[in-house]
């Protein structure tokens, strides 16, 4: 049986729902692919298809969370994650060293023994680059504490002996304490990207707060009571902090209440770290992030902007005092979008962008605004994770340590430095890996008097003389940007080119990369002046390359999903679409996600006292103008974008006649973690798109 007939086994279930042990016994759409495809005489070796060189591809890459370049230069650290043979992250991640001052290979430091895997994570050096804390649940499988270690070798201090969710430890000026976020007695980590905890019962507003908390170093013993001190409220989240250079207090971004909802409202406040007194010196109009003291301690840089999500960090750099008062935007109508940013002693801001569709490193003069870029390329140069762009850089920020990776070049450990125009690779994990798709062009084009990007994906073995389907794929966010990127395992898209497809991936207005006007440009206006920027993008697209107009796709994750089923209710310009984790109707979502507090600042005011504004960019309202077949993929855990939304427009399609197929993933909530599911949501995408745009 060929690879689309075992797709079509599959297919041929309207509503997969995987979650019970009941329905996987019945409808496990893995369980049939393997009874299709199994063999009733003696076993073969089953003929490697293109699918499958794609999908190894995308599994095959090594991973990392995390750089981090020791103050002094000489070192740096990274966290890798551990991979299975088949490319499966296996949930254990690694932490090497390696001297950049000779030529000695890697160091491997970590809590367990010999070759012992765990979960180790969050490095942090020490001020003068001689320790490095880090966190383990070596001690108990799933619970992490705060180890410290010597950068030269030798074992692991376990320096906590807590029970709950650790994460962002930093060394005090002084090297003698370690400040870390802890949430007491969590139950999993925090943020509304991960799986929610299924709430039954009386449902109250109850939630876990994450705390400052200081340890320290000299005198922490495990066995030893309060060896961890929390410092500030009970009742205040704190999403975000920075140490004085003094060492006597702290900036912090927080909010009372639930830290999921309320990263929207967090203000800037500072804190006594002796006494736990807090004082608020500033409340924003946007969101912020990123809060950092100026060498002297009499300024406080951070990042406002609006931002659809934490951890999409993108917006204009501003200085207050650090006793309160007027902030000043150092960067008005700039261009881009800062992502992250740190201080240097010369008293210059360092400071990460989004430059229309790339990334750019450089610095600014807090007394003049004068911006110096030291360094701007194609693909995505970041620190930590899959969203945003923290950075790690030397005392005097000449180095900063990052992660690069492009559509042409899988992710490494690099640096950039003054003196290197280029990054500098630490790592080679990845140097025999080979992109499975074609080559990444940046195109441009006008609208409504925007200067709009966006990346063309060329098919893999592009032939100018024929013509190829392309799949437009939105990103989330809306506050987010398409960059050049190797692709992840939840990146289907890649895999679109990888099949012979073009694939254009557009940074409509609402996008980062050309300054905070332009990201605000969507403010009130979902699907309109926005999908008019991805209507004129595929428009340039098909101008620019061999691109058949009449075997077009969309397809989209998040605010990309609610993209897609606007999109099919708007036009049947697009023959096939696929909406992953898309929003319906913006009425009902208001009430049904556990984040609305997203919602206030680009849409003026609440379901409830301006519903109109919630309604006219519902696709739902418009539902009954849909002709295409739509493929619709939601977690059942999703607490961002709840799989009721998902329901709505499946349910409404199901009963006007068009063509469509729902999947609901077990226990995955807005990011899929089981990569079972991910290889099912980027095989089943594809035969959804071959099965309607091929001739």
């Amino acid at each position: 049986m060929s690879l689309r007939a075992h797709l079509a086994v599959i297919f041929a279930i309207p509503l997969l729902l995987l979650a019970s042990s009941d329905c996987f016994a019945q409808a496990d759409p893995f369980a049939l692919q393997e009874a299709a495809t199994r063999p009733k005489a003696t076993p073969k070796a089953k003929a490697a298809t293109p699918l499958d060189a794609v999908i190894n591809t995308l599994f095959a890459a090594h991973t990392f969370q995390q750089a981090a370049i020791s103050p002094d230069g000489n070192s740096v650290a990274w966290v890798e994650d551990v991979h299975a043979k088949n490319g499966v992250v296996l949930g254990s991640t690694v932490i090497y060293v390696k001297n950049l001052k000779n030529a000695t290979p890697q160091r491997r430091i970590g809590a367990g023994v010999a070759d012992s895997l765990h979960a180790e994570s969050d490095v942090a050096w020490s001020p003068d680059s001689q320790k490095i804390a880090f966190l383990s649940d070596a001690a108990k499988k799933g619970q992490l504490q705060l180890y410290v270690s010597s950068a030269a070798g030798g074992p692991a201090k376990m320096l906590t002996s807590v029970k709950g969710f650790l994460t962002n430890p930093a060394w005090s000026p002084d090297g003698k304490t370690i400040a870390v976020l802890f949430t007491e007695n969590a139950t999993r980590a925090s943020g509304p990207l991960v799986a929610e905890t299924p709430e039954t019962g009386e449902i109250k507003d109850a939630f876990f707060e994450q705390r400052l908390a200081l340890v320290d170093v000299a005198t922490a013993q495990p066995a030893a009571a309060g060896k961890l001190t929390q410092i500030t409220p009970a009742d205040t989240y704190i999403y975000e902090y920075s140490w004085s250079p003094d060492g006597k207090r702290f900036v912090v971004s927080s909010a009372p209440g639930n830290g999921d909802n309320n990263w929207w409202i967090a203000e800037l406040s500072t804190l006594d770290a002796a006494t736990g007194l807090t004082k608020s010196i500033y409340k924003p109009k946007l969101q912020i992030a990123n809060p950092v003291w100026s060498p002297d301690g009499k300024r406080i840089a951070f990042i406002e902007g609006i931002m659809s999500d934490e951890g999409l960090t993108g917006g204009d750099i501003y200085t207050i005092s650090s006793d309160g008062g007027e902030a000043k935007n150092l960067t008005k109508d700039m261009k881009a979008s800062a992502a992250w940013l740190g201080w240097q002693p010369d008293g210059k801001i360092l400071f990460s962008e989004y430059v229309s569709g790339n990334t750019a490193i450089a610095t600014l003069d807090p007394s003049n605004g004068k911006i110096e870029q030291r360094w701007s390329g194609e693909g995505a140069f970041s620190s930590a994770g899959v969203f945003g762009s923290p950075f790690s850089a030397t005392k005097d920020g000449k180095i900063v340590a990052g992660i690069f990776r492009s559509y042409s070049h899988a992710p490494e450990v690099a640096l950039i430095s003054n003196a290197s125009p280029t990054p500098t690779l630490v790592t080679n994990r990845n140097a025999s890996l080979k992109p499975a798709w074609g080559q990444a062009k940046s195109i441009t084009w006008k609208n409504d008097g925007y200067d709009v990007q966006g990346w063309l994906l060329y098919p893999r073995d592009f032939d100018p003389n024929k013509k190829y389907p392309m799949v437009v794929y939105v990103h989330g966010g809306p506050s987010h940007i398409s960059l050049s990127h190797w692709p992840g395992t939840h990146d289907f898209a890649s895999g679109l080119a990888g099949m012979g497809y073009f694939v254009l991936s557009p940074n409509p207005r609402g996008s980062f990369g050309q300054g905070e006007a332009f990201t605000r440009a969507n403010v009130k206006d979902f699907g309109y002046g926005d999908f008019k920027d991805i209507l004129a993008g595929v428009d340039e697209a098909i101008r620019v390359a061999p691109i058949d107009a009449n075997r077009l796709g969309i397809a989209g994750w998040s605010y990309g999903g609610f993209m897609t089923m606007w999109a099919v209710t708007q036009t049947n310009r697009f023959k096939a679409a696929m909406a992953g984790a898309g929003l319906s109707n913006w009425q009902s979502y208001y009430g049904e996600n556990l984040i609305d507090q997203w919602m206030i600042p680009f849409f003026g005011k609440s379901v409830y006292d301006d519903p109109e504004v919630y309604a006219k960019s519902s696709p739902i309202n418009f539902i009954k103008k849909v002709k295409t077949p739509t493929l619709i993929l939601v977690g059942d855990s999703d607490g961002e974008v709840p799989a009721p939304q998902s329901y709505e427009f499946w349910h409404a399609l199901r009963t006007l006649g068009v063509e469509t197929q729902f999947v609901v993933y077990e226990r995955e909530g807005h990011l899929f973690a089981n990569p079972k599911h991910q290889r099912d949501v980027i095989t089943r995408t594809l035969a959804w798109f071959d099965a309607h745009l091929r001739q």
